[in-house]
């Protein structure tokens, strides 16, 4: 069935693409096609030598005509993709037992938690630690504009229901010209937005997903896990079912709080952004309560009511209860009423806050219960609001604030030299800035007045801080994390601590316990990671630190805002997160290098804080692709080392990794699904969580071995980067000035300012995203076969035995092998033939490409890079002739345009941009 889709949808696009462009610019298409074809995997051959002559003849309006033809074909075939994933996650859900649960679902890891010989108790109490916090990031690798995603989502919907077995004749008719119509509307729609995104924009896009997919799933993966409960250990845990954790999934936001780098984000924009979030939830609540204002029409004529719920009635009757209200509602219909009066307050009343809304909802549950109707007291819409509300609140996401650690400094430098406390705060070394802080941090007086006068930044800074502040008090959730980008050492957290101080989020020791923010450090270069267990260990010792903990500590167990000595409580437990920084740890180490590092920083961390008392939640900082931590998150889970763990943890999700996860409901389940899986089997002792790898005595050696090899890959990687040529050859080869240009986000490629830019001031995403539009996709493989060359035949045993069974390292191992799979070297020359030096870069590139692949082969015992993944492969093979004529269009575009006059390349400009999209699509990610 999905292939037949798959094939409808490629007729479909063969016939609307004759309409549309004419056969002349088909057969252009085909017979460049045919010849990259005939070129198979060769690295130099004379039929992609002709099919670039031909392009080479094209003039640019034929040339972008092509790019359109060849996106829109990649853009169904994605789709037609994306729908067979879910056919047959669908096929897998039917046949599906209780004893044989569909792999990687949460019913699987039920059933491992009772074979495992866990209690239903201990299971619940082992899911109420199971806290995921997926994070919605603005970062810019989606290249699709919405209009192009909403028409694929027509088109999706259209596939789907031709698919029912059941259609009339006018159905089907109805349906197949829905498609063709969305097809030719894409290929009459610009690709390329004609302006950058604003931050606006960006948040509305998060938005959509928040208030579609993901709104709709979450309660869905909640009953999930009450059925599977039911099922594997029965009736007699129908009430820890019913009291099952319904926030162990809940969503987090960057969009619109990260200004790391990206002027556009001020404390304006982080103010809209919150009020952007509490108007989208407030529309969702709006239906939400109407719905259950219909459905819940129990009388007091027929069912006894509770008291309490009429209390409350009573009580709110005068504000949030109008004549016009009662006169047109019955009060035998108490329920209705309490709905009515829910309404009212959510857009009346500015102190209704997500915690109310919890408690109005489990009153009509209860009242609900009081009919002894086992159904009612069930009742699924009820309970899916009360999931929603939990999961939810008022706010949809809960923002994260993110700024970079030199931005905290330059603020609290300023501050000091106005008080009088020092001018020379940004001079001083780490022991003495922790002297002046520890000291100011015991005070209570502010360092200035509201009258002083600031740089604009440090203004800023305190600004967005009066924001959260604000936004804290009245609803607690709304924010909850400050995140330090560039963490090195125990003064980036408490010059934090300071600014927050200095607008009444921090108090010093005896103070009320007001509403306070976890700060968060950020470790993203290789050398962070490696003292991150010595930094942890610092800062959870220090006692002002400490001191936050407790307060932060007790926040969370409810304690009165205004409470004082509250954070002295010896029985409150207390927490930190760590974010981890996947995609600037692999740009500064490499693959491998970044891969062990944030291993061991995790286990070697895990470890710091359970000697410390504290729990340890990892945020993981991942991109979509292996270059930037990508990869299947639930493997990833379970491939991490013990004392990491917990069932705590959060990641990014960013860019085309969300559309592609979450723009379809039945492939968000699947998505979350497997990563609650592999959250549970972290959070409880089920033995195949634990898996290892071999005996014990071996572990010593293995750790030692991965170490050197790590260490040898990123001399390998640091060779390339560190080259006195490579910078100004990346630049010429890559597409990386014009990446810059694309309008597909508001924040900067680079830290730095102007157009020029070096490599240490480059983002992570823009610097893979040019590998994979060359098709070399060296941030997911590079450095491995010189590290894999340096081993000894005792060494490669060891690999191969491990590789065999440690998630690690197997994992390692995959992703490199998939992304090698994606690469495609014939391009890569010509890409490198673009830069001074090319031929010396690319025979640098295949050789350790060529080591690389020999290497993984032989300790994987397979004849193919991914075998393994059969449906991959078949993939790629499709999509490399088509992908090919991209690649070859934009080297020709790329030359035209060096040679250009000023007034000739903003044509090529645009052009070229458009064939960076086209290449994202065929390749399905971007950074």
């Amino acid at each position: 069935m999905s292939k037949r889709t798959s094939e409808y949808l490629e007729g479909v696009f063969d016939e609307v693409a004759l309409s549309v462009a004419g056969s002349a610019a088909v057969s252009q298409v085909r017979e460049v096609l045919a010849l990259c074809t005939a070129a198979g995997d060769a690295i130099d051959h004379p039929s992609r030598d002709e099919a670039a002559a031909r392009l080479h003849g094209l003039d640019v309006d034929a040339i972008v005509q092509m790019i359109e033809l060849i996106t829109t074909r990649f853009h169904l075939l994605n789709m037609g993709e994306q729908l067979s994933i879910a056919k047959i996650n669908h096929d897998r859900e039917l046949a599906a037992t209780t004893q044989s649960p569909r792999s990687e679902s949460i019913a699987e890891a039920v059933a491992m938690a009772k074979a495992g010989g866990i209690s239903a108790a201990a299971f619940a109490a082992g899911l109420r630690a199971v806290d995921v916090g997926p994070t919605l990031t603005a970062h810019p690798t989606e290249a699709r504009r919405r209009t192009v995603i909403t028409k694929q989502l027509e088109i999706s919907r259209c596939a789907r229901q031709l698919q029912e077995p059941n259609l009339t004749p006018a159905e089907r008719t109805e349906l197949e010209d829905s498609i063709r119509a969305s097809v030719s509307l894409m290929l009459l729609s610009d690709y390329v937005r004609a302006r950058k995104l604003t931050v606006a924009d960006e948040a509305r896009n998060g938005l959509y997903y928040l208030t579609t997919s993901i709104w709709k799933v979450v309660p869905d993966l909640v009953r999930d896990a009450r059925t599977a409960m039911l099922a594997v250990y029965g009736d007699d845990a129908k009430a820890l079912a019913e009291g099952i954790n319904a926030t162990m999934l809940t969503y987090r936001s960057w969009i619109g709080g990260d200004r790391d780098g990206n002027p556009n984000v001020t404390h304006e924009t982080t103010r809209a952004t919150l009020a952007m979030l509490r108007s989208a939830a407030t529309t969702l609540w709006d239906a939400e309560i109407e719905t259950l204002k219909q459905d819940l029409s129990i009388s007091t004529h027929r069912a006894v009511v509770p008291p309490e719920l009429l209390e409350a009635i009573e009580r709110d009757r005068e504000k949030w209860l109008t004549n016009e209200h009662s006169a047109a509602q019955r009060v035998n219909e108490p329920m209705r009423l309490r709905l009515m009066q829910m309404k009212a307050r959510l857009h009346g009343d500015p102190s209704y806050s997500s915690s109310l809304l919890v408690a109005d909802l489990e009153l009509l549950q209860r009242a609900a219960a009081t009919t002894n109707v086992p159904w009612l007291a069930d009742y699924a819409p009820l309970q899916d609001a009360i999931v929603r509300a939990k999961v939810f609140g008022l706010n949809l996401a809960t923002l994260d604030i993110r700024q970079h650690s030199a931005v905290h400094e330059k603020a609290v430098a300023e501050l000091f030299a106005l008080a009088g406390v020092t001018d020379t705060y940004a001079t001083l070394g780490e022991e003495a800035r922790l002297e002046i802080l520890r000291r100011e941090l015991a005070t209570r007086r502010p360092l200035v007045s509201d009258t002083t006068q600031l740089t604009p930044l440090t203004l800023e800074t305190l600004q967005t801080l009066d924001v959260v502040r604000q936004s804290i008090t009245a609803e607690p959730g709304s924010i909850r994390s400050y995140i330090i980008s560039m963490t090195h050492g125990i003064s980036d957290m408490l010059e934090v601590l300071l600014l927050m101080k200095e607008r009444g989020l921090y108090h010093p020791a005896g103070g009320p316990n007001t509403r306070t923010l976890q700060v968060v450090p950020l470790l993203e270069t290789i050398d962070d990671l490696k003292r991150g267990p010595e930094l942890l260990k610092a800062f959870l010792c220090e006692p002002v630190y400490r001191d936050h903990l407790s307060r932060l500590a007790a926040n969370e167990a409810g304690e009165g805002d205004e409470t004082p000595g509250t954070s002295k409580r010896p029985d409150l437990v207390l927490s930190q997160e760590i974010m981890l920084g996947y995609s600037d740890s692999n740009k500064d180490g490499g693959f491998l290098m970044a891969n062990v590092a944030l291993h061991e920083a995790q286990e070697r961390m895990g470890e710091t804080a359970a000697e410390l008392g504290v729990n340890i939640r990892f945020f993981h900082g991942r991109g979509g692709t292996v270059g930037r931590g990508g990869g299947r998150a639930g493997r990833a889970i379970l491939a991490s080392p013990p004392a990491a763990r917990s069932g705590r943890l959060r990641f990014t999700e960013q860019g085309e990794v969300i559309s592609f996860r979450y723009a379809l409901p039945q492939i968000a389940h699947r998505h979350l699904e497997q990563i609650l899986n592999a959250a549970i089997r972290a959070a409880l002792p089920i033995p195949a969580a634990d898996a290892g790898g071999l005996p014990a005595a071996e572990g010593p050696a293995f750790s030692a071995l991965l170490s050197r090899l790590a260490e040898t890959s990123m001399r390998r990687y640091r060779e390339l980067i560190d080259h006195p040529k490579f910078w100004a050859w990346f630049v010429a080869a890559s597409p990386i000035d014009h990446i810059g240009s694309l309008p597909i986000a508001s924040r900067p490629v680079s830290r730095g300012s102007g157009s020029q830019f070096a490599f240490e001031q480059l983002r992570a995403i823009p610097w893979v995203f040019s590998w994979i539009q060359m098709r070399a996709l060296a941030p997911g493989w590079f450095g491995i076969g010189a590290a894999l060359s340096s081993c000894s035949d005792a060494e490669r045993a060891l690999l191969k035995r491990q590789a065999a069974a440690n998630p690690f390292l197997s994992t390692i191992i995959d992703n490199a092998a998939q992304e090698m799979a994606r690469a495609r070297l014939p391009i890569a020359k010509r890409y490198a033939n673009l830069g001074p030096g090319g031929e010396g870069f690319f025979l640098l590139l295949e050789t350790e490409f060529e080591a690389a692949k020999r290497h993984v082969l032989e300790i994987t015992g397979r004849s193919g890079l991914i075998d393994h993944a059969p449906v991959i492969a078949a993939s790629i093979v499709l999509r490399n002739p088509w992908t090919d004529i991209l690649n070859l269009i934009q080297i020709e575009l790329l030359k035209r345009y060096c040679a250009a006059s000023e007034p000739e390349q903003g044509a090529l400009r645009s052009a070229i941009l458009a064939s960076i999209n086209g290449i994202a699509a065929a390749m399905q990610s971007t950074g």
